[in-house]
C-alpha cells in the first residue's frame, strides 16, 4: 500500500469517523473502500465513452472485407458435412 494524505473538513472527519466507529472498522478502510466504490463506478463510464467513440471506426475502410459474405460462405461449408 502506498500512503496519502488528504485533507477532510470537520465534517467529513466526524461522519467518516461514525461510520468507522459504527461499522467496526479504521477509517482508512472506511476511506478505501470509498475509494474502490469510486473508481469502480467512474471506470465504467470510461470505457463505455471510449466504447462509443469506437464505435464505427472502420465503417468506412474499403479495405476491410465483407465479414457477412465471409461468414455466409462459412455456413453454407460446414453444412455439407
Amino acid at each position: 500500500m502506498v500512503r496519502t494524505q488528504i485533507y477532510l473538513t470537520e465534517q467529513q472527519r466526524t461522519e467518516l469517523a461514525a461510520i468507522a466507529h459504527h461499522r467496526g472498522q479504521r477509517q482508512s478502510e472506511v476511506i478505501r473502500e470509498a475509494v474502490d466504490r469510486f473508481i469502480e463506478r467512474n471506470s465504467h463510464h470510461r470505457r463505455a465513452a471510449v466504447l462509443r467513440r469506437a464505435a464505427g471506426l472502420w465503417r468506412d475502410r474499403a479495405d476491410v472485407p465483407d465479414l457477412a459474405a465471409l461468414r455466409r460462405g462459412w455456413d453454407r461449408s460446414f453444412g455439407r458435412w
